[in-house]
């Protein structure tokens, strides 16, 4: 049996602009997330954006930072959901 997946503390804050030119609707880049998390695969984590609580799987663009897709529903509860507004996103979690 596999060993039960714990969350693991990640205390990461940015802000970034919202894309929409990309392989998801609507995202943000996670700055230097290769580096913060160790790896460049899939890292589902767990946090706030613009203080409300969401998770997610961050995903790695190719070119080095994770793309971190915003689903419609958190966009429409934060009020923002056009290209180039920006967000405060608050990593809290990893889920391994």
């Amino acid at each position: 049996m596999p060993a039960p997946k714990t969350p693991q503390p990640l205390a990461h804050t940015f802000t970034a602009p919202i894309q929409k030119d990309g392989a998801f609707a609507t995202y943000v880049t996670v700055p230097d997330s290769a580096e913060l998390l160790g790896t460049r695969r899939p890292v589902k984590v767990g946090g706030t954006i613009d203080g409300h609580p969401f998770n997610a799987t961050l995903m790695p663009s190719g070119e080095g930072p994770h793309w971190l897709p915003l689903k419609i529903a958190l966009c429409k509860l934060i009020g923002k959901d056009a290209a180039g507004v920006e967000v405060t996103v608050h990593l809290e979690q990893r889920f391994s």
